[in-house]
């Protein structure tokens, strides 16, 4: 089915303009979640069960947004597309090392990947501005979200 069954207010430019935003910030959300989950698996050291817990609530906080993310996007008749290839091919997360990660590393990791994603968040609040403040609403909030775990991660290295 190619014409959406869902209906938007937006106009068709403001419409694309917000789903390209969307879409990005659905593989980035995604992978997010993926890499947490993979560190968590192997992160290791004498800190390891505070870090390992604290991987497991990076890992809810994008799997929540997510949802949130591809819901707003069907709500506005946008087909979300999160499968493996998408995610893989558009995903603005940083390269995270395979195998075992001392809780430093793994940190540190954390904190660079967390960065990243908050400047590309900032930049799509910017160009959501005019066209849906609702959806800019809710990058603001992942925004605010992922922040304060940045905060508590860099918080670990000093």
């Amino acid at each position: 089915m190619s014409k959406s069954p869902i209906t938007s207010t937006l106009s068709d430019a403001d419409k694309a303009a917000v789903g390209n935003v969307l879409q990005a910030t659905l593989v980035d959300l995604i992978d997010l979640s993926l890499v947490a989950k993979q560190a968590h698996w192997n992160v290791v050291g004498k800190n390891f069960r505070s870090v390992h817990l604290q991987l497991d609530e990076l890992v809810t906080t994008a799997r929540t947004y997510t949802d949130e993310v591809a819901e707003r996007a069907a709500a506005l008749g946008i087909s979300p597309n999160g499968k493996a290839r998408t995610v893989a091919e558009g995903s603005g997360v940083p390269e995270f090392p395979d195998s075992w990660l001392k809780e430093a590393d793994v940190v540190a990791a954390v904190v660079t990947l967390l960065a990243k994603l908050i400047e590309r968040l900032r930049s799509r609040i910017d160009e959501v501005d005019k066209p849906d403040l609702v959806t800019q609403d809710l990058l603001i909030e992942i925004t605010r979200n992922l922040e304060q775990a940045h905060w508590m991660w860099q918080a670990q290295q000093a």
